[in-house]
């Protein structure tokens, strides 16, 4: 499994989203953007999470960061979840895992004492050069874009 530190290059990626085109880190080059990943579309977490960044993007937006969900989902769930919480922002569909497993993001989970594979809810900060500047792994939802707006604003002073 892959370990990213911060200080690390971001793993390169193109994967298509809901906005019918794809997002790439080398489309992304000269600006800087939040990579979340997150398990899976239209649950609780998941949607709840995808509204706080929503609800914050047009901070996000004026401080020209791009926000991209990611997850396993295909795209046709990926744009009814959007289409159904009024989500504006790109959401990406990494159906083949690569990105995931690149981003160390794919990890065993257990649930009731069952082991399964999944993604663990994460973000990454990347650079205008391509590097993680942060990683929020093992994310827990609540405060957690309200945390990523102070990094970000910290950082930029």
């Amino acid at each position: 499994m892959t370990i990213l530190t911060e200080g690390a290059k971001a793993p390169n990626f193109e994967m298509q989203t809901q906005l019918d085109k794809s997002v790439s880190l080398s489309e992304l080059k000269g600006k800087k953007f939040v990579l979340y990943f997150y398990p899976k579309a239209d649950t609780s977490g998941c949607t709840k999470e995808a509204c706080a960044f929503e609800k914050n993007l047009s901070t996000l937006n004026k401080i020209n960061i791009p926000v991209i969900g990611v997850s396993r989902d295909p795209v046709k769930k990926l744009k009814a979840f959007a289409d159904k919480y009024n989500l504006t922002f790109p959401l990406a569909s990494d159906e083949e895992g690569h990105v995931t497993e690149a981003y160390g993001v794919w990890v065993e989970k257990s649930m009731y004492g069952r082991k399964y594979m999944g993604i663990e809810r994460a973000t990454f900060l990347i650079d205008e050069q391509g590097t993680i500047v942060k990683i929020w792994p093992k994310v827990k939802v609540t405060g957690h874009v309200e945390d990523v707006l102070k990094t970000i604003q910290e950082l930029d002073q």
